[in-house]
Order: structure tokens, then C-alpha cells, then sequence
């Protein structure tokens, strides 16, 4: 998309330019375009937008001393280009542009103006005092190709019954299994929202979307679950994330969403001895919401339970904290079976050390069992069979 000539330039980041696209493909509606400041002020005041629930405005203030010169020069009806990364990907016609108090909008979005805060830290870079109002188009293939890729597979399936949860699979584990297997009894179609960081956390996305979409070819019925690139904004990082994870889901076609009774954002409290979360105040987003209890695996009751329904203590329970099991596989240990699947977690350790086993031959064929002949074997194979070796119990 080449620049116009002569004029005006906006830069702005990748987190910026998929706000937008989201905005342009309805996935936030009611929101169409940037919010003028009386949209803006009203909106940050009632929690509401053209009657409906949205906890924040959506505005475009970007940082930058170039920013700042052309935001302080641009006027009603003008046009100005939107650059990322130097090229060219949009359009703005501007309606007004307006002061911002970048300290109030840190304490709307993440309740806290905190610098230790991460979201903080790494929106205020990125935040300046001006903003800009107004229609905008961009050009943002991902997110285009992912809303072709749901009604393709509704179309596929015949679906109506679509529900929908945010996964970041870092790494997918047991309990991640049991929730979406429960999920699919449930619907025609299970939506799982893959997080996609903006900056290095743990494993890769392609990792980590090659282990889920490997789990549910092999060990989920065919056509039940469709995996989307969840590009999750600063504007997900905040306190409001849920509020706006539903609206995100229900405009996408879903009809529930699906979260962890442990989430951070969901808020739980109790009022007058009753149960109540963050949705309790915000009960006509128009989707269901759906609580999944903390599953653990009870050493007593020799499967995976909820907290609420085993009588057994804490004492006997494992829970599936990712960032523990994480720590594991990042240290090149194969986490035991019970916390992580065999096979995914040999994907894994064979994508993180690749060649680690180059020169391990030796050990294969001294400590275990195969056929005879001689094997040419992966590094997943070798994994698979140290597995199988822990779980050999007539010794221990």
C-alpha cells in the first residue's frame, strides 16, 4: 500500500494496527471507529457504548515526537496515512483530535498507573496525550483470514452452536484436555483463541499451535474444534480482559465463552454469602458465560477432579500450573504423564533441543527395548520410550 503523496503520517505499532482490524472486521462491536472525546469521556464514565457494555473508549493516541507535531496540526476532514513499520496499511479521515490524560487512561485500562505493573510498563511507551478521532480503514490480512476461516468451517460443519475459550496452551496440559473435551459435549463447534503475544513469552506460537492442533487431530472427533490466532492487544491486558474476551467472542458468532473459574480477571468475590464475579456486573454482554472449577489430579482419587467435588485435602492434590510445568520442559526434563501427554510433551523437548540426542545412540540401544534391527529413530521416539521406561512399576 503505497503512501499518498503529500500526505500527513501517522506511525503506529503492530498492537495498534490489530486493534484497528479487530474494530474494522465488527469483532468489537458496537465500536466502529475511533471515539470522539464526548464518545470517549461518556464512554470511560458509564462503562458503555451505544447502550451496550464496553469497559474503556477506543482511541488512538500514539507516542512519539513526529506524532505529537502532526496530531497538533491536523485538522477536521483531513486524511492522514497510517504507517507501520515504515509501509503504508491505512487511512484515517480525521473527525477531531483531542488531549488525553495519559494517566487516567493507564487507570480505565488496567485499574492501575502502576510502572511495575507489565501491561503498564509497556503501554506507557507507546501512549502520547493526543488523540485522534474518526472513520479509518486497514489492511490486516491475519485477522481477515481468520473470520474466512470460521464461516468456512461452519459451513463445512453446519454448526449452530458455537462456544468459544481463550487458550494460551503454554504448554497444553491435562487439565486443558478435560476442559475442552467437556466443552464439545456441549456445542457443535468449540472456538479455541490461541494467544499470540506480541513480545517472547514462553513457547513459540507456532509451537504451541502445532501441539494443540496435533492433540486435537489425533485424539478429538473431526470437525468439533477450530483453532484462531488471538492477537490479545494491550487492550486485553487490563482488568476489563474477560469483558472484552466476550464481546470479541460473541461477535465472532459464539453464543458461550468458556473460562476458568481461577482466572485473574475474572474477579471472584463474595456478596451476602453468594458467589459473583466480574460478570455479575456486566449481565447483558448477550453471551453466555461459562465457569470451568480448578481441575487437579488427586493421588487418592487416582483421576483428575475439581477442588469442589474431591474430599480429599489439598495435601493430595497436583495441580496444572503452567508456568511449573513450563519451568520443566524449558530445564529439558519430560514432565510425567499425569501433567502432560506423553507424546506432546516428546514434541516439545524434540522442537526445544533439537540435536540433543544426536550423539546418544549408545544409550538407546543400551537401556531400551526395540526390535532387533537396526532403528533410525527421532528425537520424540527417545522421549516416548524414556516415558515408557519411568513407567515401568514392578521394581519400585
Amino acid at each position: 500500500m503505497d503512501s499518498s503523496k503529500n500526505a500527513k503520517q501517522l506511525r503506529i505499532d503492530q498492537e495498534a494496527l490489530s486493534s484497528l482490524a479487530l474494530v474494522q472486521a465488527g469483532l468489537l462491536h458496537p465500536v466502529t471507529r475511533l471515539m470522539n472525546r464526548k464518545e470517549a469521556e461518556e464512554t470511560d464514565k458509564s462503562k458503555r457504548y451505544k447502550g451496550v457494555p464496553f469497559p474503556f473508549s477506543f482511541i488512538l493516541a500514539p507516542a512519539g515526537k513526529k506524532n505529537a507535531q502532526t496530531l497538533a496540526e491536523l485538522q477536521s476532514g483531513e486524511r492522514v496515512d497510517l504507517l507501520c513499520d515504515d509501509k503504508k496499511v491505512g487511512t484515517l479521515q480525521v473527525e477531531e483530535t483531542f488531549e488525553i490524560d495519559p494517566v487516567a487512561r493507564l487507570q480505565t485500562i488496567f485499574g492501575t498507573a502502576d510502572p511495575s505493573h507489565p501491561g503498564v510498563a509497556k503501554t506507557v511507551q507507546r501512549l502520547g496525550k493526543i488523540a485522534v478521532s474518526g472513520e479509518f480503514h486497514v489492511s490486516y490480512p491475519l485477522i481477515e483470514d481468520t473470520k474466512r476461516r470460521l464461516e468456512a468451517m461452519i459451513d463445512k460443519t453446519g454448526a449452530k452452536r458455537l462456544s468459544a475459550m481463550m487458550i494460551a496452551a503454554n504448554p497444553l496440559n491435562r487439565a486443558h484436555e478435560r476442559i475442552i473435551r467437556q466443552a464439545i459435549e456441549e456445542c457443535d463447534l468449540l472456538v479455541l483463541f490461541l494467544h499470540k503475544p506480541f513480545g517472547a513469552s514462553g513457547l513459540s506460537y507456532d509451537l504451541r499451535f502445532e501441539v494443540l492442533h496435533y492433540f486435537i487431530d489425533n485424539f478429538l472427533p473431526k470437525n468439533r474444534v477450530l483453532i484462531l490466532p488471538f492477537e490479545n492487544t494491550y487492550l486485553f491486558a487490563g482488568y476489563s480482559e474477560l469483558v472484552l474476551d466476550a464481546i470479541l467472542a460473541k461477535n465472532y458468532g459464539c453464543s458461550r465463552l468458556i473460562v476458568g473459574r481461577n482466572h485473574a480477571g475474572l474477579g471472584l468475590y463474595y456478596d451476602q454469602n453468594r458467589s459473583e464475579t466480574l460478570f455479575d456486573r456486566w449481565d447483558d454482554l448477550g453471551i453466555e458465560i461459562k465457569t470451568v472449577d480448578e481441575l487437579v489430579y488427586c493421588d487418592t482419587c487416582k483421576t483428575l477432579v475439581t477442588t469442589l467435588t474431591c474430599p480429599h485435602g489439598q495435601h493430595h492434590h497436583i495441580h496444572y500450573h503452567s508456568d511449573s510445568i513450563l519451568e520443566l520442559i524449558e530445564a529439558g526434563i519430560i514432565p510425567p504423564s499425569i501433567l502432560v501427554r506423553k507424546e506432546i510433551g516428546a514434541k516439545l523437548l524434540a522442537a526445544l533441543f533439537p540435536n540433543r540426542l544426536r550423539n546418544m545412540a549408545q544409550i538407546r540401544y543400551s537401556l531400551m527395548p526395540g526390535s532387533g534391527l537396526l532403528e533410525q529413530e527421532n528425537d520424540e521416539a527417545f522421549y516416548l520410550k524414556l516415558i515408557a521406561l519411568y513407567q515401568t512399576t514392578s521394581l519400585t
